[in-house]
């Protein structure tokens, strides 16, 4: 009697799998190294019926959510467990790439939605430090060592360099969204791929999304009030790591490094005025 109560209370468990920040490498952001604990956890829960996906993302590194995403379909086939995405304040660019691992994309009527394209950004100081006196020492081994140097006048064949390798990067993103979104889709590629985002309405009128609704709601919906969510996501001691509280020899760097995340972090996010 008790093993049956025990295989009853596990019968219905949704994991929820929270993918909340920006992608990079760092060590407070979402990236692989962070996320496969999670990740793992999520998929290997006892009862489990099925994994959500808690997206608000506003994209970052396509390497980073390309490994992420692969890494959840892997176990999703592996498991052969339903995945759902949800999306919250924003599911774009790399977002809305991790959002296309569910089976299924849910989203709130106002969340920010799309962005399928690559961006690559940068400042050019080179009258800067004209102006100051300060002269440009550069000596490499290698024609291409110096690019997009931004102390130096930019050069054509660097600009077009660049633009082959975002248009590789962006056909793999266009590549993933066909594949997981098939027949779905209801606008024109030359519209959708452009990197515009949209409402999670109009999303949902392109395909990009399927419905509108919130993960308790749906998941209460579909398998009824005693359903019991498992919370997934990377734990990060902020004020810890940081300061260096781990490794006082490396307390400076820390804080260097959450400062320069932390402006990273801002400017992706402040794409979508957020």
């Amino acid at each position: 009697m008790k093993i049956f109560n025990i295989l009853k209370k596990n019968k219905n468990v949704v994991s929820i799998l929270r993918l909340n920040g920006t992608l990079s490498s760092g060590s407070k952001s979402l990236n692989i190294l962070t996320m496969a604990k999670p990740i793992d956890q999520a998929f290997r829960q006892k009862g489990i019926r099925e994994v959500v996906l808690d997206i608000n993302c506003p994209g970052g590194s396509p390497v980073q959510t390309s490994l992420i995403y692969k890494r959840i379909r892997l176990l999703a086939d592996e498991k052969k467990l339903n995945v759902t995405s949800f999306t919250q304040d924003v599911a774009a660019s790399g977002g809305y790439w991790l959002a296309c691992a569910g089976d299924k994309i849910y989203a709130d009527k106002n969340s920010i939605i799309g962005s399928i394209g690559v961006i690559s950004g940068g400042f050019g100081f080179q009258e800067l430090i004209k102006k100051i006196g300060i002269e440009r020492r550069l000596h490499t081994s290698g024609d291409s060592k110096s690019f997009l140097d931004p102390f130096i006048s930019e050069k054509t064949e660097d600009v077009e360099r660049l633009k082959r390798l975002q248009n590789e990067i962006h056909e793999n993103f266009k590549s993933i969204v066909r594949l997981r979104r098939k027949n779905r889709l209801n606008g024109e590629e030359s519209e959708l791929f452009t990197g515009e985002f949209w409402s999670g309405s109009k999303a949902r009128d392109f395909g990009l999304v399927d419905e509108l609704g919130d993960i308790y709601s749906t998941m209460r919906e579909k398998y009824g009030e005693k359903v019991k969510f498992k919370i997934f996501g990377f734990e990060q001691s902020w004020v810890r790591r940081r300061l260096g509280l781990n490794n006082n020899n490396h307390a400076m760097t820390c804080l260097t490094d959450a400062v320069i995340e932390s402006i990273h972090s801002r400017s992706v996010w402040s794409r979508f005025g957020l």
